[in-house]
């Protein structure tokens, strides 16, 4: 008898990936808008007033990049329960020891 990876193992695996890719978009924005934001730190005073809105909608971007960087750790999370219990049910369904 030959035994497959699991549907649900593999959407464990599967939710994993996807939460790690999240992950490391939402920390890729948060880092880029904090390295623009050091760059226009050192504006004049008239190009900073013209920015303002540009900060406000980066505050946005920031805020969101964060939600979706809590997201992704919870779907990782979420995606390793899945892996763990299917990979726990399929070595209770066969006795590897008899």
């Amino acid at each position: 008898m030959e035994i497959t990876g699991s549907t649900a193992f593999h959407a464990g695996l599967n939710a994993i990936y996807n939460g790690q890719n999240r992950v490391d978009q939402a920390a890729g924005q948060i880092a880029n808008a904090s390295v623009e934001r050091a760059a226009t730190s050192q504006s004049s005073d008239f190009q900073a007033e013209r920015l303002r809105g540009v900060d406000r909608s980066q505050q946005m971007d920031l805020a969101t990049s964060s939600v979706e960087l809590a997201l992704g750790k919870a779907q990782v999370e979420i995606g390793v329960k899945a892996a763990k219990a299917s990979d726990e049910m399929l070595g209770r369904f066969i006795d590897t020891y008899a």
